[in-house]
């Protein structure tokens, strides 16, 4: 069964003597509404179709004049050829651009730049990254040239309009189509956009605008900072061009090792030796801590592997420097390689008060002195 076609000007909308400008803004109209990239109806793509051969037709005086005469028998239309002519634009954003003289992003788009970001590695010390600390660096980097202040141009000498785009920093192309004729707005290629051109460039930056500088930098370490974190300061990176803002300066942390201490978390950890005697009956020992040396209580009997605590001896936290970790001292019992002779004495007697099996397992075959010195690889 053969579907009777509309009636081309029922298909646009219009009347009989519709001038072409009003053929026009119909197919405008309706190529937008019926487009399949923007209309995902089932009948859309046939609704194109038919709306697209009208337009054809209409618009071409002698084909509307056949058409006029003897209808749908006096023109020979292929629709789809019509469709695939239109699927050629890449989308409905390329009907936008053929129709209203460019889109809506590329005719407010700027020849301004954003300048780069610049990333620096900053090394402090366990202590610095503890506490805080205020860090002068040097760096690189682009800025706005001092002679030209940017304008690329010597002092006494102003850009000239560009001859090329008339000073707009864009050129527009008339294209003939299926469509009829629309224009196309792309860059201006001399003046990349800015509407001027430098006829005497500045001797400073060579017409750049800007200028490589050495400057430096002063940075704020916060209290309790780790390894790895960034700080950023905003506007300290690379000049923009052409009016564009600078980017940022990412500074970015490294703390060095400490021969004493180790992190964890906001915890601070070491060790301490003891020697034997110590571990034994107990001791009050100095320890190295992050605010100097601090006396610490050993109890009786601290086995190797034992830790004890320095409350609020730790690390401050980041955004809270009030608030502390804990320093965590991890024992270790030192036994002698070697022994004077009164040592040995007072070993011995201590050996002789203390008897066999001092862990109480009841054994008795091997005492605890020939234990001690078969650690030591001596004999009596």
């Amino acid at each position: 069964m053969t579907t009777q076609k509309r009636d081309y000007y029922d298909v646009l909308g219009v009347s009989q003597s519709a001038s072409d400008e009003e053929i026009r803004k119909a197919f405008r109209k309706l190529a937008l509404e019926y487009h399949p990239d923007r209309n995902k109806s089932p009948d859309a793509g046939e609704r194109f179709k038919e709306v697209n051969e009208a337009y054809q037709v209409l618009t071409d005086s002698e084909k509307r004049a056949r058409y006029d005469r003897l209808g749908h028998a006096g023109v020979n239309v292929n629709g789809g050829a019509g469709f695939e002519g239109f699927e050629n634009f890449g989308g409905f954003g390329d009907i936008f651009e053929a129709f209203f003289g460019g889109s809506a992003s590329a005719r407010s788009r700027s020849s301004a730049r954003r300048g780069a970001d610049i990333r620096h590695t900053l090394t402090v010390s366990f202590e610095e990254a503890a506490f805080g600390v205020e860090k002068e660096f040097d760096i690189r980097r682009t800025e706005v040239c001092g002679r030209c202040r940017g304008s690329r141009s010597e002092p006494d000498s102003r850009p000239v309009t560009c001859l090329n785009c008339g000073g707009s920093g864009e050129v527009r192309r008339a294209t003939q189509s299926i469509f009829g004729q629309f224009m196309q707005v792309s860059t201006c290629g001399r003046c990349r956009g800015e509407g001027q051109v430098v006829s005497d460039p500045c001797t400073q930056c060579n017409g750049n605008g800007t200028e490589v500088r050495r400057r430096k930098i002063a940075a704020s370490v916060p209290a309790g900072i780790e390894t790895g974190t960034q700080i950023r300061h905003s506007g300290a990176g690379e000049s923009g061009t052409s009016g564009g803002g600078p980017g940022d300066l990412y500074v970015a942390v490294r703390v060095k090792s400490h021969p004493l201490f180790q992190r964890s978390g906001n915890d601070v950890v070491s060790s301490r030796h003891l020697n034997i005697a110590e571990a034994a009956i107990g001791a009050v020992v100095s320890v190295p801590t992050l605010d100097g040396e601090v006396d610490l209580t050993v109890p009786a009997g601290t086995q190797t592997g034992d830790s004890l605590m320095l409350a609020g001896r730790g690390i401050p936290h980041l955004g809270n420097e009030k608030r502390r970790g804990d320093h965590l001292v991890t024992m270790i019992v030192d036994v002698p390689r070697s022994l004077t002779d009164r040592q040995r004495e007072l070993i011995e007697e201590l050996a002789e008060s203390l008897g066999s099996s001092p862990d109480g397992s009841g054994k008795t075959d091997k005492s605890w002195f020939d234990r001690f010195k078969d650690s030591l690889g001596g004999s009596e």
